[in-house]
């Protein structure tokens, strides 16, 4: 396999290497339907100035500008965003949530998908996020809880195993990088601790089988991580056949649970939390 560049602190998988055109293409066809629904049903409003963060490949940005119309903004940031392509209405910004400002009452709406989980700061990033918006504006985070990825099915007692060890590692090395895999499940928590009302949360499971794009992106992590797995007792056939099983016709898993969560920012002034989500 071929060995990734160093991702960006907080970041297990790296938002530019070879993998990342078809973990992009894996992440629309697998997550795009469930974050746009959740969008629809809420209403993105003709007009609507709109700001994504961690855009990557930029597919959600860009339907969010069909959503807002001619007379609507998306502003989309990442850390990397040479992956996004340009459009009229569409700002494309080099931007670390962590460090860089934003805007304070600048937005209607902000996006942040499978972004915060993997920054240590994500409560203050959180809370930046909240202050971006309008009163009234909407906050929606997508955030899986990667701590139960079950397989469901496997050629072998032993492939199942192998694959449970994967899954294992995989979050290990986020926490390792300061992240927290099973974030999702706390995110409604932590919206309502930043001052938001109005909370809606959706919760998705999707299957891992050859063929689906669910596990393309499980593929991909593999990708990513398969030079750190030898720290975590993975020898190099170990590594070859995860890929293999998982391509398998008789291979099936889980994914852990997508929360897609929103809030809005209340017309009333923001008041500090004494306390944050947990």
């Amino acid at each position: 396999m071929t060995t990734s560049p160093p991702a960006p602190r907080g970041y297990v998988f790296d938002n530019d290497s070879p993998h990342s055109a078809r973990h992009h293409a894996s992440l629309e066809g697998a997550l795009d339907p469930l974050t746009l629904g959740h969008l629809r049903a809420a209403g993105v409003p003709p007009g609507a100035r709109c700001l994504e963060i961690g855009a990557g490949a930029g597919s959600v940005a860009h339907a969010l500008l069909r959503l807002t119309g001619p007379t609507g903004s998306v502003t989309a940031t990442d850390v990397k965003p040479g992956r996004i392509p340009p459009a009229p209405g569409l700002t494309v910004l080099t931007h670390d949530a962590v460090t860089d400002p934003l805007p304070e009452g600048a937005y209607d709406l902000v996006v942040a998908r499978l972004v915060l989980q993997h920054l240590p700061e994500r409560d203050a990033v959180l809370r930046k996020l909240v202050r971006a918006l309008v009163p009234g504006g909407l906050l929606q985070i997508d955030e899986f809880d990667a701590g139960h990825e079950p397989c469901l099915l496997a050629p072998t007692p032993e492939d199942a195993r192998l694959y449970e060890r994967f899954t294992t590692a995989k979050t290990a090395l986020m926490r390792a990088a300061g992240g927290d895999p099973t974030w999702g499940r706390k995110a409604p928590a932590a919206l309502r601790a930043a001052g938001l009302t109005g909370l809606s949360v959706r919760p998705h499971v999707l299957l891992r089988a050859p063929g689906t794009p669910a596990l393309g992106l499980q593929l991909h992590h593999l990708a990513h991580l398969a030079p750190r797995l030898p720290e975590h007792g993975f020898t190099a056939a170990e590594v070859d056949r995860l890929g293999t099983l998982m391509r398998d016709p008789g291979f099936a898993a889980a994914t852990g649970v997508l929360y897609s969560a929103q809030g809005r920012r209340p017309a009333t002034p923001l008041t500090t939390p004494s306390t944050e989500a947990t």
